[in-house]
């Protein structure tokens, strides 16, 4: 199976840089797809082929929303809203099913609404598949400095904000990977997590530890949900030790052109599954200037 995840930045700008064409090209056979940032009234007719799309747009216009592409319709969609648009290829309603609620973990009730985790379980094979987007969030207030941010300091709230999320995110995680197994699946976790794990997922280390995203404690939180026994990072363990593969690059300068880039797009897999891969990488956009989206699609290949 051909599985990919893919942070396209609006889905509408992505189709106009060539988003069919790559998905006509690779073929996978799941997507999970982050920053949709489309209403269901205006999601561009066609974009995705013949495809099964699953997709929670949340709250938020223009702002965050997650999807699964499959080939079959799934078994089961779930998020953290209730709700999700449903479509078989070729269908343009709009309507949002009510949807099996899922409970949720301590912390994740301010977030639910935002669009920011979709799952299904795949018809093709026993596996749980999500989307995830994770806050971008911010600097401590202790690290915060007027005039030296693209920001304006916010004490520290947007950093905050974050953190909660992930003690949550982590707790829901834990839940989510022992359902998939009581129900004989594996968990396949993809998307934006807007952290840079190791120095070798991101271009300028060192100038980046007092950067959001490769801040200390998010990646000491990085370290806790990883495990041979949990969940595996299945890109890493294909290129152990060296740099990259980068999967986001700043649109500013010629970051993309020098690969002064972030590794911050994942599959997250448990154990048999990521035993299973054959292939992994990511498909970086030939030239600066015929790019879909500032990240890459990371596209695994699974023996499964």
């Amino acid at each position: 199976m051909r599985i990919a995840t893919f942070n396209v930045n609006g889905i509408r700008a992505a189709q106009r840089r060539g988003f069919e064409e790559w998905l006509a090209d690779r073929r996978p056979d799941v997507v999970a797809i982050q920053e949709m940032r489309a209403r269901a009234a205006v999601l561009p007719p066609g974009v995705f082929g013949d495809y099964h799309l699953a997709y929670d747009e949340g709250e938020l216009a223009g702002r965050n929303g997650v999807a699964v592409l499959t080939r079959r319709p799934p078994v089961a969609v779930r998020t953290w809203s209730g709700t999700a648009l449903v479509q078989r290829p070729g269908e343009t309603h709009t309507e949002r099913a009510e949807l099996d609620p899922v409970p949720l973990a301590r912390g994740l009730g301010e977030f639910a609404g935002e669009g920011r985790y979709i799952e299904v379980d795949l018809a093709e094979a026993p596996i749980t598949v999500a989307s995830m987007y994770l806050p971008k969030g911010g600097l401590p207030a202790h690290l915060q400095k007027p005039g030296r941010m693209r920001e304006a300091p916010d004490g520290g709230a947007r950093y905050n904000r974050k953190m909660r999320f992930l003690s949550a995110f982590a707790r829901q995680l834990t839940r989510s990977r022992r359902t998939a197994r009581a129900r004989g699946r594996e968990l396949l976790v993809m998307g934006d997590l807007n952290i840079a794990h190791t120095r070798h997922d991101v271009r300028n280390w060192r100038r980046s530890n007092q950067v959001e995203g490769y801040l200390p404690e998010e990646r000491e939180w990085f370290d806790s949900i990883l495990s041979p026994r949990t969940l595996v990072d299945v890109v890493r363990r294909q290129h152990p030790g060296v740099d990259g593969p980068y999967s986001w690059w700043s649109w500013l300068g010629q970051s993309f052109v020098n690969d002064v880039g972030w590794r911050i797009d994942y599959h997250l897999a448990t154990p048999r599954l990521a035993g299973a891969v054959v292939a992994a990488g990511t498909d970086r956009d030939p030239a600066a200037d015929r790019r879909m989206s500032d990240h890459a699609p990371v596209v695994v290949d699974y023996a499964y």
